[in-house]
């Protein structure tokens, strides 16, 4: 009798489990939703590490496209990271904001949560106000002039400033000149009039767009599309390799040649990671870092080229060169203003008209 009633409840027990096997609309629904997940992610790009993975993968932060020259030269710096500390470690880069925009990738490397990010100069300037300097507009003759600069050693004092801050400045870049770029051309200050125009958020970057004559729009970059579609921004101002690769020339088709702005784009890490690893990787981090400068300004500058040609021929836009002169005379006070905030950020603008 006990024999019978015992198999009997392990037979509804193998029924039961039959029935778990063979899935509720529930645990469908919730392979659907995951599977919706993984294909969202597959279209904002996924992670990529470099060709050498290292025991210790760094997580870097990034705000574009995989195909963005800086990218590609992050992982190339991986490469040599590998290289120079033996295997101990390699960067793993997530491009499209996928840990976060730019302002929180920061305060995430700050708190330790993601070890490192390539951030824009205007979002360091909101934690050191002497950072302004170095992405103030029409500061720089040329990018060449900007490239000598930053390969010169002259911003390794500014730099040192952050380590109080939470992270470690390594390097900087520069995609290129920024113009502006719309619904319409704009040729003068005047044709800015009314126009609610996209900025990078800082202080900065929204008394540039005042005195340029746009209404300063503060905005994470992946919202610009949509917004600029929508009619909630005019235009916006970025470098021509952003303008193409983020296809913003599909809701702003006219592109004019202001070059008001060589805005850096800083490589830092988080302290507390960077306090974690041996000397001799500290020191290998920071050499690959300085030397992967003149390689991100050669991958710009031949995409730029590229770019330039293909949105003209290929893309439909409208690409205006501009007599950049009243917007430089507007923007000259601004220079002198930001110059002279501090002893630093005078010592750092002497620097840059020093080298020619």
């Amino acid at each position: 009798m006990n024999k019978k009633f015992f198999a009997g409840l392990l037979s509804l027990a193998m029924m039961g489990a039959l029935v778990g096997c063979g899935g509720s609309k529930s645990n469908e629904t919730d392979s659907k939703k995951d599977e919706k997940v993984e294909t969202k992610e597959e279209q904002k790009g996924e992670a990529k590490s470099s060709d050498k993975v290292g025991e210790t993968v760094l997580k870097l932060s990034f705000n574009q496209s995989i195909e963005n020259p800086e990218a590609q030269t992050l992982i190339e710096l991986s490469n040599n990271l590998y290289d120079a500390t033996e295997g101990r470690y390699s960067i793993e880069v997530y491009p499209n904001e996928q840990l976060g925009n730019q302002k929180d990738s920061l305060e995430s490397v700050q708190n330790g949560a993601v070890d490192m990010a390539l951030v824009a100069n205007t979002i360091i300037e909101n934690v050191n106000p002497d950072f302004a300097i170095i992405g103030t507009p029409y500061v720089y003759d040329s990018i060449e002039q900007q490239q000598k600069f930053f390969e010169s050693g002259a911003l390794d004092e500014l730099f040192a400033t952050t380590d109080a801050n939470g992270f470690k400045t390594l390097a900087a870049y520069s995609l290129g000149a920024r113009c502006l770029y719309g619904k319409k051309e704009y040729k003068s200050p005047e044709d800015l009039s009314g126009q609610k125009i996209r900025v990078m958020q800082s202080e900065t970057m929204t008394k540039m767009m005042e005195l340029m004559g746009g209404v300063p729009t503060p905005m994470a970059q992946g919202d610009v599309y949509s917004a600029i579609q929508s009619g909630t921004l005019d235009g916006a101002e970025n470098n021509i390799i952003t303008y193409v690769d983020l296809l913003q020339y599909e809701v702003a088709p006219y592109f004019s040649v202001s070059n008001h702005l060589m805005i850096p784009d800083e490589l830092i890490i988080s302290k507390k990671v960077f306090d974690s690893m041996s000397e001799a990787d500290q020191k290998a981090l920071i050499k690959v870092s300085k030397e992967s400068v003149p390689v991100a300004f050669k991958k710009c500058a031949d995409l730029r080229d590229e770019y330039f040609k293909k949105a003209k021929d290929e893309l439909g836009v409208t690409v205006t060169e501009l007599d950049i002169k009243p917007f430089q005379e507007k923007l000259k006070p601004m220079i002198e203003e930001v110059a002279g905030k501090s002893e630093l950020s005078k010592k750092v603008y002497e620097s840059i008209k020093s080298i020619k």
